[in-house]
């Protein structure tokens, strides 16, 4: 990507480097780096979450207008309640605080919240907050902004699967009837059709694993890793990973016929 980050070029010509036909439809992305950031300035870890905020609403606004179709974000795992009470108490404000602040930029760029994960199992003020910001954002028809909340891909698997059971044992469902679709319809993101599944997967901070997310989804997804920490990710950089993507051979496990 070194051919990307040319400093002599200004930030129209680096997207005019993009195809727009093969911008991708869903991009996710696992946001990490927060504490190292905060950790490299001498600060609280919370100060990286805090600045981390403001990376997703940069990153919201960029992605929405490059017209990604849905931009997933790894928000808090099922694994993350085992941090520090302070640090999770953090944590579930940030929900409050985001969406007090940023609901009106969303609808003024016809952006609609969804939210995914056991949203149940979450403080009220954080659930109250959730559902204020889809139920107000429900009228928008651009781009879906998903939130990955107390998520976890293993998780959600067992969750489809005894949905799918269930249908089974009530005679709703015939085994033989379980395909692909139905498993996909039975996920968190069912509700994303027919963007369900991410082109692109993106991490930062330097950590080359998937963490427990979209286990499912992203069995064809490409991915791109950045030593970029979160609160530093910017503008620029999702334009190097896109124009990344671009230039990836997707195949879905078949062949290409070769141009004669």
């Amino acid at each position: 990507m070194l051919d990307f980050f040319n400093k002599k070029e200004n930030m129209d010509e680096k997207r005019n480097k993009l195809k727009r036909e093969l911008i991708p439809n869903h991009i996710a992305i696992i946001m990490d780096g927060n504490g190292r950031w905060a950790k490299k300035r001498h600060l609280p870890r919370i100060a990286g979450h805090k600045q981390g905020m403001e990376t997703v609403k940069n990153i919201t606004k960029v992605a929405s207008n490059l017209g990604v179709k849905v931009l997933t974000l790894y928000a808090f795992s099922t694994e993350n309640w085992k941090r520090p009470d302070k640090e999770v108490d953090f944590l579930m404000d940030l929900p409050v605080k985001f969406f007090n602040t940023f609901v009106p930029e969303l609808i003024e760029n016809n952006v609609r919240v969804n939210v995914m994960g056991y949203i149940d199992m979450l403080p009220k003020k954080t659930q109250k907050a959730v559902y204020v910001a889809i139920k107000q954002t429900s009228n928008c028809t651009g781009m879906i902004l998903n939130f990955a909340l107390n998520y976890g891909g293993r998780a959600e698997l067992v969750s489809a699967i005894q949905s799918i059971a269930s249908e089974v044992s009530e005679n709703k469902l015939e085994i033989e009837k379980i395909t692909e679709k139905v498993v996909d319809a039975n996920l968190m993101t069912g509700k994303l059709a027919p963007y369900n599944d991410p082109d692109l997967l993106i991490r930062t901070s330097g950590e080359e694993r998937i963490s427990n997310f979209l286990l499912w989804q992203l069995a064809y997804s490409e991915f791109v890793f950045t030593d970029t920490l979160w609160p530093d990710y910017s503008e620029e950089d999702l334009l190097a990973n896109i124009y990344a993507f671009q230039t990836r051979d997707r195949r879905f496990g078949g062949l290409k016929e070769e141009k004669k």
